[in-house]
């Protein structure tokens, strides 16, 4: 398997994660889920990393430009 397309299924896991960190944080802020306002901004940062990680694999990955190897 090329390793754009192992680049861009990363991107997409990292989406998926991003979501997921979107649904607790806004079931804590509901009150289904226990934590405090210190919970939401750390799960904000993260989900904020995590998007933009995301977006920043996928653009490179349809642009065919292989970030992955070259950084390890």
């Amino acid at each position: 398997m090329p390793i754009i397309n192992i680049q861009a299924l990363i991107a997409l896991a990292l989406f998926l994660a991003s979501l997921f960190i979107a649904r607790i944080v806004v079931r804590i802020q509901n009150g289904s889920l226990p934590g405090g306002a210190l919970w939401v901004l750390y799960l904000r940062m993260l989900l904020g990393f995590l998007f933009a990680g995301a977006i920043v694999l996928a653009f490179y990955s349809f642009a065919g430009i292989d970030i992955i190897s070259k950084h390890l």
